[in-house]
């Protein structure tokens, strides 16, 4: 039997394992193996700036809408009604006469009910029709309220409002201004930066308002009452560019 003191079968064992004899993972030599860390993903990205363009046009309405009715109050229930029924078929005559097409006219209001001297005590009932007409002439406008307000003391006129029926140039137009907004605020900023300014990397458009026109306006104050005044239609763009 050959005898191996503790101390040599230490050193054997050591010089094994060292070798992979026994089927484990060899130990690395720690000189030669080092862990190389990973470098951030920012490192290689490109540097950019985003900015926010802002594009306003000012267009001028071509629509009226007009919202007027008739009120009525009599003793009973079925006469205002019937009343009531009789003025707004008269109204919409006189809307059509003043060059409102049909389909350009809506009702947007019925109503009856009682009226009360002293509750539960009723003095009579009070009925309602309302028509919104839509007047494509913006030109006609004091010709057709004029109208409306002829056919007599029942009539109420309710207020109107003014509209662009067509947007799309209105908007092409406030998306230029805000394109070319973004862009030359960015160039501003990177001539801060001691950089120069890259092509657009994202486009994003955001908010499009549509401002209500004035009620009056300088364009038509000479010649009528009724003004549409102007919409300003706002476009804001959110764009990002590469610097180099």
């Amino acid at each position: 039997m050959i005898k191996i003191s503790h101390a040599v079968a230490v050193t054997l064992l050591a010089s094994m394992g060292s070798l992979g004899l026994f089927g484990g993972t060899a130990f690395a030599d720690p000189e030669t193996t080092r862990a190389v860390p990973e470098e951030p993903a920012s490192c290689c990205a490109k540097p950019q700036i985003t900015i926010r363009g802002e594009g306003i046009f000012a267009a001028t309405p071509d629509v009226m809408r007009l919202n007027a009715g008739v009120e009525v109050r009599r003793p009973t229930a079925g006469a205002a009604f019937t009343e009531a029924r009789k003025v707004a078929a008269t109204l919409t005559q006189v809307l059509i006469a003043a060059g409102i097409a049909a389909k350009d006219l809506r009702t947007n209001q019925l109503s009856l009910g009682p009226e009360y001297e002293t509750y539960p005590k009723v003095s009579g009932y009070r009925a309602a029709q309302g028509v919104e007409a839509v007047v494509r002439d913006i030109e006609s406008a004091d010709r057709v309220v004029d109208a409306v307000a002829a056919v007599g003391e029942d009539v109420r006129l309710n207020g109107l409002s003014f509209e662009v029926s067509d947007t799309r140039a209105a908007l092409e137009a406030a998306r230029d201004a805000a394109f070319k907004d973004a862009r030359a605020r960015a160039r501003q900023y990177a001539k801060l930066a001691g950089r120069a300014l890259g092509r657009a990397l994202t486009i994003n458009e955001e908010n499009v308002v549509r401002n209500p026109p004035a009620m009056a306006g300088a364009m038509f104050a000479e010649k009528s009452s009724i003004s549409p005044g102007q919409q300003n239609i706002s476009v804001d763009v959110l764009v990002s560019y590469e610097l180099k």
